[in-house]
């Protein structure tokens, strides 16, 4: 019978792996600890998280690494995925607004879904570069669109570019919901694209508060680009499943943490 590896015997590909399923199952690592636990010096574990990170399997932060978001898929492909699920974060991101109040919603399948659970009946402005939102919007009862112009690209269904940005400076919303590639408690919102995630932070300049509507596998990742830090980030809708540690950790910044109820699926 095989003798078992001990955590100090480990060779660096094998330690590098083990570390790697740290980070995903905690959604960051601390290299004090690390090094604790596989018997190995902080260098060491510095050493490994820099070239995991070189490779592109993580992001070094200080102290650590987080890991990186799924870059994302295109829109069509999206709106058939985690369906039930963004459903339920629809609804409770929803119950956020407010009579009377001006939205400013990005373009995206969680976007969409939230103004499909908007109520009637309120008095609601909506502002959205989406084609599709303002469709979905625009034979209910109670709301005033303003469909941003520029550059559509279908990739993430909405319009991008200078003519989007110049209209963003012209308005002011109350509640913004931006499109969410990656958020962490620590670092704040990211997004994988420069030109989007340029306009993302636009949307939260141009509004008195943000709300991110995130799933389960968006949290405590970060992506390419920097959107906004946390403190700028009022509220945060989360899934039902995603445990107290987590929202604690996001709660403790300042964040109004809101928790979906269970999903369908």
């Amino acid at each position: 019978m095989a003798k078992p590896t001990l955590p100090g015997e480990l060779l660096p590909q094998e330690r590098q792996h083990e570390i790697l399923q740290r980070l995903r199952s905690r959604g960051r690592v601390v290299a004090a600890e690390l090094a604790v636990e596989f018997a190995a010096s902080e260098d060491s574990i510095r050493r490994d998280l820099r070239e995991l990170a070189a490779r592109g399997l993580c992001r070094r932060v200080y102290g650590g690494a987080l890991p990186l978001s799924a870059a994302v898929a295109p829109l069509q492909q999206r709106r058939s995925e985690q369906v039930g699920r963004k459903l339920a974060l629809a609804r409770k991101a929803a119950s956020l607004v407010r009579e009377g109040q001006v939205l400013l919603i990005d373009a995206g399948s969680t976007n969409a879904a939230i103004a499909a659970a908007l109520p009637e009946r309120m008095s609601l402005t909506v502002i959205t570069n989406a084609p599709d939102i303002a469709l979905a919007l625009i034979e209910r009862e109670g709301f005033e669109i303003l469909l941003l112009g520029g550059r559509i690209d279908p990739r993430i269904g909405g319009a991008v570019g200078a003519q989007t940005l110049q209209a963003l400076q012209r308005v002011r919303a109350d509640l913004c919901f931006p499109g969410a590639c990656a958020i962490d408690a620590d670092s704040g919102l990211w997004g994988f694209d420069s030109e989007e995630s340029l306009q993302k932070r636009a949307m939260i300049e141009a509004s008195g508060e943000t709300v991110v509507v995130a799933t389960s596998d968006k949290l405590g990742t970060v992506a390419t680009h920097r959107i906004a830090p946390i403190a700028e980030v009022r509220h945060l809708v989360v899934e039902h499943a995603v445990g107290r540690p987590m929202r604690a950790a996001f709660s403790a910044r300042g964040v109004s943490v809101h928790r979906a109820e269970a999903a369908a699926d």
